[in-house]
């Protein structure tokens, strides 16, 4: 039954049998992907069953597709982390067939049946109605990298952080947190200075609004030191390790850095230093356990702001659920770039 993309309709027919992207492993431990069929009894009990409309493909769904991304822990397991569709049924008295809802965060992906299905079940409590102005493909374009990279961008407007106060660093900035976090800070008046180890990345970065585009390796030195040249007024990280380290150093007096990913490593070699001598805050940025009322601003904000970003030539890729495999395991080798969006 066809609706538009936030309207309500009174009845859905439940499917007797659906597609959906499915792990597997063997008694040696490799990882058996492939598409198959299955019926809603296959599905985790919960509150509320979802037609699946689009997913998006993130890194820790690549990571959820290898033996060693320690990730999923019991299998078979469907994937992704990211959904938006519509509500077929609920015992939740929140949601009502026809309803257009998005889920991100929780256990959803990880430990609970994810979005690479063309049918979920969730619980009500990790819902959110989709606000108005935004489709359901365009929520997913944003998905988690987008509430992550939103997250990260109130939070250093919060600290204070202006366009006129200097330039802003993303670092990792072709993934999918560092891409809308260049095109967001952008589109709020920011200097962005996107530092990628992806050389193929700066037309991209550039039409999403960076000012400038720089090689990670261009001021990373050789070992992180405790204080660098002030470059820059803040900072948002999606990489851990030395980077965020080297990062630190190198903040304005005051200044601040929105830390969300570890694809550098999760240990951090710094010093006291940038904190004491400097006044700098390292704030983290959580999206995966945010508050519903956090939620349900952010994705406004998003609505009503920035998505426009989603048109930006070249962002933009649609896959279709056979493609996954192919997909994921580009993305671990670093052949992704932009956003993969899964149509059903």
């Amino acid at each position: 039954m066809a609706t538009n993309e936030n309207t309500t309709e009174e009845e859905y027919l439940i499917p007797t049998s659906f597609k959906a992207f499915v792990l597997n492993q063997d008694t040696e431990g490799s990882i058996q992907a492939a598409v198959q069929t299955l019926t809603l009894d296959d599905l985790p009990e919960a509150d509320v069953t979802v037609q699946v409309h689009y997913s998006s493909v993130n890194y820790k769904d690549a990571l959820a597709c290898s033996p060693n991304g320690n990730i999923v822990k019991q299998y078979p397991f469907i994937p992704g982390i990211d959904a938006s569709g519509v509500v077929i049924h609920s015992k939740d008295d929140r949601f009502q067939p026809g309803q257009a809802v998005l889920l991100t965060g929780y256990e959803f992906g990880v430990t609970h049946f994810g979005g690479f299905s063309e049918y979920i079940r969730v619980p009500g409590d990790w819902l959110i109605p989709i606000p108005k102005g935004l489709s359901k493909q365009v929520a997913m374009t944003f998905g988690t990298a987008g509430l992550t990279a939103a997250l990260s961008v109130e939070r250093l407007e919060k600290h204070g952080i202006a366009p006129d106060d200097g330039k802003i660093l993303v670092t990792g900035a072709s993934g999918g947190v560092g891409t809308l976090a260049v095109a967001m800070l952008a589109k709020q008046g920011y200097r962005v200075t996107a530092a990628t180890g992806k050389k193929e990345a700066e037309a991209l970065l550039y039409a999403l609004g960076a000012e400038e585009v720089i090689s990670r390796d261009s001021w990373m030195p050789d070992r992180p030191r405790s204080l660098d040249r002030q470059k820059w007024a803040a900072a948002v990280d999606v990489c851990g390790g030395d980077i965020l380290a080297s990062t630190l150093a190198a903040i304005r007096y005051g200044g601040a850095v929105a830390a969300s990913g570890m694809t550098n490593g999760g240990t951090l070699p710094t010093t006291v230093y940038p904190f004491i001598l400097r006044g700098i805050t390292l704030y983290g940025i959580d999206s995966v356990y945010a508050p519903q009322e956090t939620r349900m601003q952010i994705w406004t904000r998003i609505a009503r702001q920035w998505t426009e970003i989603a048109q930006t030539e070249g962002f933009v890729h649609t896959y279709s659920l056979d493609e996954v495999p192919p997909l994921t395991a580009g993305m671990l080798q670093g052949q992704s770039l932009g956003r993969a969006i899964i149509k059903f």
